[in-house]
């Protein structure tokens, strides 16, 4: 027995009709006839009852066909899956994402991914400084990193999708927030809130090197590991903090934001993922992001 025979058969128990069943599936009558026949022998029962005038369905028939739709619409859905799995629509995916971009990239992203790509099952792990994402990539915990470079490690491909201005984040009162812009300079005698030091966040790096070109070392007073509680010190008045300019979409009462000058200050976002050649998932999912991080 073959998928053919019950395709063969299942074409004839909707026709009841041996001539309209082979025009259906584009063959002879008596060669259909013969295949139902044999179908028959194989079961050793009788599915179908054939007369001059009509063609009916004996109960085992009916029962049967119950069971052949069953298979057959299995084998078409199993196909279906394979060829969405094939092609990347469908799969499991997970994507890390650095503090600034949790707020603003990834829940665009999210939401295409789910329009563009319903058969796939995203999960996201927002709020990672860069060291972590690239702990979790190399151990298979994410399958993309979305941080901010450089990015180090011969195993894994690094793509820039954007470039974010730097703002300063003020408390609100802060004589400051008078100003349509703020250089580095004017930040020399202020306490910062800065992410986490010592190789552990790209953003300290770069602030103590902006400070540095402005001639002062940063006070800092706390580091933290999450932009929100990075943000929320600031409206508390505890200090001033250098940041990406998505992170205003947090929207925390309390702080307010003024670009930096001079205003070519900027960041890059980049996408990271290992060396290895790209699933057809991974890169459905690279085209997506790539657009939606122009478009936020």
């Amino acid at each position: 027995m073959e998928l053919r025979h019950l395709r063969y058969f299942r074409a004839v128990a909707e026709e009841l009709h041996f001539g309209r069943a082979a025009e259906r599936l584009h063959m002879a009558q008596p060669p259909l006839s013969q295949q139902i026949r044999q179908l028959e022998e194989e079961l050793g029962v009788t599915l179908l009852v054939r007369s001059t005038r009509r063609v009916e369905l004996t109960p085992a028939g009916e029962a049967y066909l119950a069971r052949v739709d069953a298979i057959l619409d299995a084998v078409e859905v199993a196909g279906q899956q394979a060829q969405r799995i094939a092609s990347g629509t469908q799969g499991a995916l997970s994507i890390g994402c650095v503090g600034s971009a949790t707020y603003s990239l990834l829940p665009r992203l999210v939401r295409v991914l789910r329009d563009e790509l319903p058969d796939l099952d995203v999960s996201v792990r927002g709020e990672m400084l860069a060291p972590a994402q690239m702990s979790a990539l190399m151990s298979g915990e994410i399958d993309l990193a979305l941080l901010r470079p450089p990015v180090g490690g011969v195993d894994v491909v690094t793509e820039t999708i954007r470039s974010d201005r730097l703002f300063v984040a003020l408390p609100d009162g802060d004589p400051r927030t008078d100003d349509d812009s703020v250089a580095v300079s004017r930040l020399r005698d202020t306490e910062f809130i800065v992410h986490a030091g010592q190789g552990r966040s790209v953003m300290s790096g770069v602030v103590a090197a902006m400070c540095a070109s402005a001639g002062f070392v940063p006070q800092i007073r706390h580091e933290v590991t999450e932009t929100s509680t990075l943000v929320t010190l600031v409206a508390a008045g505890l200090g001033v903090a250098i940041v990406p300019e998505p992170t205003m979409a947090l929207g925390i009462a309390g702080v307010q934001y003024r670009p930096l000058r001079p205003g070519s200050a900027t960041i890059d976002l980049a996408v990271a993922r290992l060396a290895a050649e790209p699933s057809p998932m991974i890169e459905q999912v690279l085209t997506v992001l790539r657009r939606v991080a122009r478009e936020v």
